[in-house]
Order: C-alpha cells, then sequence, then structure tokens
C-alpha cells in the first residue's frame, strides 16, 4: 500500500472521541497516539494470534504486543479455555479461593529461587510493595534505582525522578537516587555517601545489553555489605530471560522480584515474590511491625490467576522462552540485512536479547531521531506492520517474519532517501512522534 494513500479515518474518528473523555487519549502513555504518525495511530478492534485488525479493517503483524504482555498471542487458546473455566464459578469471593494456592504453587515451582509470592495487578503496585517492604526492613528511607532503565512504577517514589513530575513533593523526591547500570564502583561510591540510608537497589537485571561479568553477583555482594534490600524488576525480563527469570539464567538470586506483563498474557495480574523472612513481614506469622504489603480487593480475581497458570505451564511445557529467542534471531537478521542493503545499517539500529528486540533510528549525524523514528513507523503501518519495538510473540510464523523484512526493506529505501538529502520533513506528513517522558504536552 501506498503510504500517501493510507488512512484512518474511523480511527482518527475514534482517537478524538478518546481524547474528549480520557486525560491522553489511552490507559497508559506508551499506547498515546502522540506515539505514532500523526492521524496513523490504528485504534484496535481485536487480535488473534500475532495480528490485530484495527476498526478500519486493517490487519496488522503486531510487535510488542500489550506492552510485551501478550507474550503468546492474543486469544491464546490454551489461555482462554483456562480463564473460560473460572469464569462459570465466580471470580471474587470473601475469602481466598483454592485457585490462589494453586497459582502461588506454580508459579514458585516455576521460579524456585523465590521463597513466597503475593499477587496484585499491575507492575507499580508490586514494585512499591517491594520499596516499602524494603524500607520496613532496614529502617532506612533512601530508594536507589537504576538510572539507564526507563520505568519503575507509577508512584511518587519514581514518578519524580522524570520530565513528568508535577504533583511529586520535593521533599519525596530527595529520598530517591540513582546509580548507573554495570558499574559497580560508582554504586558503592553511593552507598558509601548514603551509609546507611539506602533502603534497596531496585533495578531490571538485564535490557538491551547483557549484564557486564560479574556485575549482578557484584552488587548481591555490595547490598549484602551495606545492608540494603536488591530488588530485581522483572517485569520484561520474566520469562523473556528463562521461564525462571533473568535470575533463573544468570543465577544470582535478588532479595525481592516483580513479575507481570509476560506472567498473565494480556490478564491483569503481576507479583511480588521473595525470601520468606522478607515477605512474612507483609503476614501473620512474625513477631514484627506489620507491613502494609499488598490488599487489593481484585488482587487475586480467579480469571486472571487461572490465565497466569496457563501461561506458566505452557512456557515451561512448550518451551516458549527458547521459540522467542529463534523468532527474534530470525527477524534481527532479516531486518539488518534489509538495512545494510538499503545503505542504512548504521541508522536502523536492533538493540537487546532477541525474545526482547527494540529499535533505534539515527539521522544524518547518527544521533537518535523522533523524525526519523516517525518516517520509519509511517512506512511500517503502511505496509501492515504495526511495531512500536520488534518485540516478538511465539504466535508468530516464519511468513509474518518474512512479511516484515519485506516492508522493513521497502521502509529502509525511503530512509536512504531522506538521509541523502539530510532532511526527512518530506516524508512525515504531520508532526513527529513524541518522547513518553516530558514535561509539556
Amino acid at each position: 500500500m501506498d503510504t500517501e494513500e493510507f488512512r484512518l479515518p474511523r480511527s482518527r474518528t475514534a482517537n478524538e472521541r478518546l481524547h474528549a473523555m480520557i486525560p491522553g487519549g489511552a490507559h497508559t502513555y506508551a499506547k498515546g497516539d502522540d506515539q505514532y504518525p500523526e492521524d496513523l495511530a490504528p485504534v484496535i478492534s481485536h487480535g488473534r494470534g500475532a495480528h490485530v485488525w484495527d476498526i478500519d479493517g486493517n490487519r496488522y503483524i503486531e510487535y510488542g504486543s500489550g506492552l510485551r504482555s501478550v507474550s503468546l498471542g492474543h486469544a491464546h487458546p490454551r489461555v482462554i479455555e483456562a480463564v473460560r473455566r473460572e469464569l462459570d464459578r465466580g471470580s471474587n469471593f470473601v475469602r481466598p479461593s483454592i485457585v490462589e494456592v494453586e497459582a502461588a504453587e506454580r508459579f514458585l515451582a516455576t521460579v524456585p529461587t523465590a521463597e513466597m509470592v503475593k499477587f496484585a495487578k499491575n507492575g507499580s503496585d508490586a514494585t512499591t510493595a517491594a520499596v516499602r517492604l524494603a524500607r520496613a526492613a532496614t529502617g532506612r528511607p533512601r530508594v536507589a534505582i537504576c538510572a539507564d532503565h526507563p520505568f519503575f512504577s507509577v508512584d511518587d517514589w519514581f514518578i519524580g525522578t522524570t520530565p513528568m513530575s508535577a504533583g511529586v513533593p520535593a521533599a519525596t523526591n530527595e529520598l530517591t537516587v540513582a546509580f548507573p547500570y554495570g558499574d559497580l564502583a560508582a554504586t558503592e561510591e553511593l552507598l558509601t555517601r548514603y551509609q546507611d540510608e539506602v533502603a534497596c537497589l531496585i533495578l531490571e537485571p538485564a535490557t538491551h545489553t547483557e549484564p557486564p561479568l560479574g556485575y549482578l553477583a557484584g552488587l548481591r555482594e555490595l547490598a549484602d555489605r551495606h545492608g540494603c534490600v536488591l530488588i530485581f524488576d522483572e517485569m520484561i525480563t520474566g520469562f523473556r530471560w528463562s521461564e525462571a527469570g533473568a535470575q533463573g539464567l544468570y543465577g544470582v538470586v535478588p532479595d525481592l522480584s516483580t513479575f507481570g506483563k509476560a506472567l498473565g498474557n494480556g490478564f491483569a495480574v503481576s507479583a511480588l515474590a521473595g525470601r520468606r523472612e522478607l515477605m512474612e513481614r507483609g503476614g501473620l506469622r512474625h513477631s514484627g511491625d506489620r507491613v502494609f504489603l499488598l490488599s487489593t480487593t481484585h488482587g487475586a480475581e480467579t480469571h486472571s490467576l487461572a490465565a497466569a497458570m496457563a501461561v506458566l505451564t505452557t512456557y515451561v511445557e512448550e518451551g516458549v522462552t527458547a521459540r522467542l529467542h529463534t523468532l527474534g534471531e530470525r527477524l534481527a537478521a532479516g531486518v539488518r540485512a534489509a538495512a545494510a542493503d538499503m545503505g542504512v545499517g548504521d541508522h536502523i539500529v536492533l538493540r537487546g536479547r532477541a525474545s526482547n528486540l527494540v529499535f533505534a533510528t539515527l539521522d544524518e549525524n547518527r544521533q537518535p531521531s523522533q523524525q526519523y523514528r516517525t518516517l520509519f513507523l509511517r512506512r511500517l503501518l503502511a505496509g501492515g506492520v504495526l511495531a512500536p519495538s520488534f518485540v516478538v510473540s511465539s504466535a508468530l510464523v516464519d511468513a509474518d517474519i518474512d512479511h516484515t523484512v519485506d516492508v522493513v526493506a521497502q521502509a529502509c529505501a525511503v530512509y536512504r532517501k531522506a538521509l541523502d538529502a539530510a532532511d526527512p520533513t518530506p516524508w512525515l506528513a504531520g508532526r513527529p512522534v513524541k518522547p513518553v517522558f516530558r514535561r509539556l504536552a
């Protein structure tokens, strides 16, 4: 399809309706229409497997499904059947259901480095509970976050560190400090500067690069030596790195870890897991002050826990993590070859583990460019590829990847023209896409 003829009139109207009633026009900033080329933000009708359809009738191969949450593909039969069985049995009761026991047992069998688990509905609740627990256990006020990782929570202790810090008291923000990923010396300097003040180190164990040799083990040693809690945010690495998460792959056990996204294959479920000694502080079988750990009305509604159990079983029995890596490697090889063939291999750059690929769009000076990202996204959309990232789901087949690579090649040809002109503006057809975290709308 010619990108100049590609229009989404129904989606455009629906986006106006969304903005009229919902601040930002979406319930997640990363799903906002400002993240897409002007008037080319499709509003989804439905999805199946690795494909989604918009309300204008267009079908897309979808990457980064549900912000990495739908790793098995949409409406996965095994997950849907597990959910359907529970729907007829009721979803929420005045006392725990037997499903909570079964889901906890299944989770802890899959992630054996954890001793206890508590479920919630979103990642922010889990990470904030981990931080609160660390503060209670250590009696210390400060939180040390990894400065190189983009997101930890919607709560003040993290949002105050971003450009969207309006509404966060300065006193709260001052209690959060930052350390660089991969630099043990800098982290030790931070812990020494704030001696006996840092409650926890919280980070993603890995992102777009592998941890330097010995880094995670070094963090474990630093946390032990300085008496702070080590928290792994495994919202993304959980299950995509291994069925037991990044901690299972790298063999370094945190005190606490948080999971979400892939855990429910689109259903709302997250988890806080960790050492019994710490987790029990939020329970009833200890003699110290009680910690308000997690207490959510819908945290254990049955159909999401049933979905989580089906996901965990599918990952283990079908070797899903290995399949994600195989698919990602095939996609990465094709995209890199297409970019190189069109002379833009230094400008469209893939990063990350094969199961979690993202791309950078660089300008003629090889600097990150929102304008070139806009050009690239326009061409992908017109070719039937919805790809804010190249994060794969296991529902993709070789034909999907082959088509994606063909569309990428066409996009790269236009990218080359824009680079030669040193000006992508003629190919944007509107304002460029915008970063999620920015001070002004």
